[in-house]
């Protein structure tokens, strides 16, 4: 009997697996704890996995693959979950990948986030960036603070997503979901628009190109907060990502508007626990105080590092005194903390003094 993405859908959500691979040439393969490992089937042809692939997109969606040769889409199948799916070409061939989204929203605790995390869903405005490389949980972050602000407060919440991962509860507060393609035609013009919508929040799953970057910065200068992610691994980065997508002559203007609008970077990886087939989340955070607001205005990111050393009493944090702690507690190996450090400095004099 032929198998159907159905099946390996099943299959990686039964063998634990965070993402599905579906490859031209391979079998199919799921990401567990990190770790690619492939399914005990024969290789995919280039005419099954499409015929698998063209089965479960609608014609819109179809239409949309063959005019843009990439796809973002979210799939719900009874009796095994929920699926962000990416349907693109490589080498001629269609090719997907799935990533299951867990039907019950995680909490900020249970993944793991500094305190300081919920301190920031209370804010009332500006700009509170999550970021890391795919795969670091990112949407599962913003998920939680969007849920805890539900449930804390009567916000009225919109979101702009491309999918619609998390399908969230109103709570006390008033939820709108919005999807580019169904919902709105793209996210820039979605946040244009959401500012005629009364939202006290506006959550942006992905920062991606400098319309929306600079509808976001906007929204966040005109009172209200705007929680967003960025691929990006620590706030220099972030902060040289924001400026460098703008062009050259308005970049002076967008340094201002992000000294005055940003008020918190989390970047965040996923890295092996010490207990086996485990990962934990390991974090940084910087907030911008007067000090940080001043080195973006002068663009002297290298100075960053000190100054969140310096603020650790406002609740700032580097990843390497993240890692300390991670340490401390018996949660990761010496290995491990070293292999994600950026100054092994603080580790060595972890390790040497305790």
């Amino acid at each position: 009997m032929q198998r159907t993405i159905v099946d390996y859908l099943h299959a990686a959500v039964n063998s634990g697996g965070s993402d599905l691979h579906l490859t031209v040439g391979l079998p199919p393969a799921v990401r567990v704890n990190g770790e690619i490992i492939p399914l005990e089937v024969d290789p995919l042809t280039e005419d099954s996995l499409y015929e698998m692939l063209i089965g479960v997109l609608t014609d819109t969606q179809r239409a949309k693959l063959e005019e843009s040769l990439d796809l973002d889409f979210a799939l719900n199948i009874d009796n095994v979950g929920r699926f962000r799916g990416n349907a693109h070409y490589s080498r001629g061939a269609v090719e997907a990948t799935f990533r299951h989204i867990q039907e019950k929203i995680p909490s900020l605790d249970e993944l793991g986030h500094d305190r300081m995390v919920k301190q920031l869903c209370g804010m009332k405005d500006g700009l509170v960036l999550v970021t890391g490389v795919t795969g670091s949980g990112k949407s599962s972050s913003l998920a939680a603070m969007v849920n805890y602000i539900a449930k804390c407060s009567r916000k009225v919440i919109i979101s702009v997503e491309d999918p619609v991962e998390f399908v969230f509860s109103h709570g006390t507060s008033i939820i709108k979901q919005r999807e580019v393609g169904p919902d709105t035609h793209d996210f820039s013009s979605a946040l244009k628009y959401a500012l005629r919508q009364d939202p006290d929040v506006i959550m942006v799953s992905e920062m991606r190109d400098l319309e929306t970057i600079q509808a976001a910065i906007t929204a966040a200068e005109t009172g209200h907060l705007v929680l967003g992610t960025l691929h990006t691994i620590d706030a220099p980065r972030t902060l040289d990502r924001l400026i460098d997508v703008f062009p050259h002559n308005q970049q002076s203007q967008i340094v201002a508007q992000l000294a005055n609008c940003l008020k918190a970077v989390v970047s965040q990886r996923l890295i092996k626990a010490a207990e086996p087939n485990k990962r934990v989340l390991a974090e940084e955070i910087m907030l911008v105080n007067h000090s940080i607001r001043n080195c973006i205005r002068e663009r002297k990111f290298e100075q960053i590092d000190g100054l969140m050393e310096i603020g650790r009493k406002e609740g700032m944090f580097t990843i390497d005194h993240h890692l300390c702690e991670l340490l401390k507690a018996g949660r990761i190996t010496p290995e491990e903390a070293y292999l994600n450090s950026r100054d092994t400095t603080v580790l060595d004099d972890f390790m040497n003094h305790g």
